[in-house]
């Protein structure tokens, strides 16, 4: 059996996808619980996109023990420097840069031709050689690209001293029976090529993400670039629960293994949509809320009989566990410290603090506190990180038979604001008190989305409110949290407001 690398880029692909965006309390906390689920590699950002995604690879960079933390560029000296900038404090760095190789996008895009692609990729990769041994090199377009031009750039740059060639779907435009043809070609015709290795990197937009995946490892492919619940541009990425489950489960046929501790699988799951606000679906394989559900009765019946009658893997084997009661409004700090490390958050003492002062006073409002609730508070915590405006206090007025009022008060560097309006029920006219408060700057934005779910269990479950503010062509997402859907409501649209302001104080 031979060992797969799993190259996470939940951060810099995942990101990518649409409301998906992480600010860097975020990034730095789901890449400390993908360390938890050990993934090999972690593409940490693209550190010349923006000063923010910089900042994020390093103090990623800074922070990880044991993982590999990369950082994309292009193929580029400007986009090297800062890759290396931004990861050279790294236990274990590593330079990943690409440019296309594909006729398209060699002629529309690049406006370059094969010898100058060639000699542009070399030059780079000799380039980025001199900070660190372990260059990854990327063909982007792989697969629409001619053969003989990928044989001749991939024996190229491995003697230039790239370490890892990867050989991506980027439009998911191939099938695993092409794909498989095309991998064992390149392995064949590459001098040089059985001693680095091989990645592949496949998109989802035909569907076909994960199974051109699995289908590579066959053909050779050592390491898999894949993201967390498959979130990525466009349709997304391979999966990483699906491959890394599908190589256990089938262990017989794939003659292969990961270093992925499967038992972290879900929670990794469940960060990942608190951080973005973005569920998945019910039937998603693995992680999916269905996933090992049993509904029709002879599914039952042979559950009861046999578990592995419906079963093809167990729910433990990803970490799926009950929900339970852990801790009450008699708890104290150390034993709140104690469930934050079970549940696998290492936060600040200052984060700590504020955190157990709103777990105490949501013990006082819930009659029972489940992880579900305390993770929420985490990551509504860290999604509020950076926040300008803060709620102090609300009072809404509202009924069948009368005009809904809303009081806010909001403070700003220590000094308080605060504005009445009414509006179509408690909501609406909580978002135009708002509206008041900040000003005329802020009038012109349009709630473009909406939506609640709950947290927990019960009737005082807390109330996740996820929506999206619209200012010109921009869209800025927000998340609310508390057992008061009102509460929620009015803190989502300050978490969007806030984002709206870190990204002006950018411009």
């Amino acid at each position: 059996m031979k060992n797969i690398k799993i190259f996470d880029t939940t951060l810099r692909d995942g990101e990518q996808s649409p409301g998906c965006s992480m600010n860097l309390a975020e990034k730095l906390q789901l890449a400390k619980q993908l360390e938890k689920l050990n993934v090999d590699i972690i593409e940490a950002g693209f550190a010349i996109a923006s000063k923010g995604d910089f900042e994020s690879i390093q103090s990623i960079a800074n922070t990880l023990k044991n993982t590999t933390v990369a950082s994309l560029s292009r193929a580029l000296t400007k986009d090297i420097d800062c890759a290396w900038e931004s990861i050279k404090s790294a236990k274990y760095p590593r330079i990943h840069t690409f440019i296309a190789t594909s006729d398209i996008h060699m002629k529309y895009k690049l406006q370059m031709n094969e010898d100058s692609v060639v000699e542009r990729a070399v030059n780079m990769v000799k380039y980025a050689k001199k900070y660190c041994s372990d260059i990854e090199f990327s063909a982007e377009d792989a697969t629409r690209s001619k053969l003989p031009f990928l044989y001749r750039i991939f024996t190229e740059v491995i003697k230039a001293g790239a370490t890892t060639i990867n050989i991506p779907d980027t439009v998911g435009y191939t099938t695993p029976h092409e794909y498989y043809k095309f991998i064992r070609a390149i392995k064949e015709n590459v001098p040089g090529i059985d001693k680095v290795d091989i990645s592949v990197h496949c998109h989802n937009d035909l569907g076909m993400a994960v199974a051109n995946s699995l289908i590579a490892i066959e053909a050779g492919a050592t390491q898999i670039e894949c993201t967390v619940n498959g979130i990525g541009e466009r349709a997304g990425n391979a999966a990483l629960e699906e491959i890394v489950m599908a190589m256990k489960t089938r262990n017989d046929l794939m003659k292969a293994y990961t270093n992925i501790n499967t038992e972290e699988i879900l929670k990794t799951s469940e960060h990942l949509s608190r951080i973005t606000g973005v569920n998945v679906q019910p039937n998603k394989a693995i992680v999916g809320a269905n996933a090992f559900a049993h509904e029709a009765g002879i599914h039952q019946h042979g559950v009861l009989a046999e578990r592995t009658t419906y079963e093809i893997m167990t729910p433990e084997s990803i970490g799926l566990t009950d929900n339970k009661l852990v801790l009450g409004k008699h708890s104290g700090k150390h034993a709140f410290i104690d469930k934050l490390q079970e549940l696998g958050y290492s936060l600040e003492e200052k984060e700590t603090s504020f955190l157990f002062d709103r777990f105490k006073t949501l013990c006082d409002k819930k009659k029972t506190v489940y992880d579900s609730d305390i993770e929420a508070l985490i990551a509504d915590e860290l999604s509020a990180s950076s926040s300008v405006y803060k709620l102090e206090k609300y009072v809404v007025n509202t009924g069948n038979d009368m005009t809904t009022t809303a009081c806010i008060e909001i403070s700003k560097d220590n000094e308080r604001y605060e504005s009445v309006a009414i509006g179509q029920g408690p909501i609406n006219a909580s978002f135009e008190a708002v509206k008041k408060v900040l000003g005329k700057d802020f009038e012109d934005f349009e709630l473009f989305d909406y939506s609640i779910d709950s947290v927990s269990n019960g009737n005082d479950a807390l109330g996740e409110v996820v929506l999206k503010l619209k200012k010109g062509d921009s869209i800025y997402k927000g998340k609310g949290l508390s057992v008061d859907i009102i509460e929620s409501s009015i803190r989502a649209y300050l978490n969007a407001i806030n984002r709206y302001m870190v990204v002006k104080s950018k411009i």
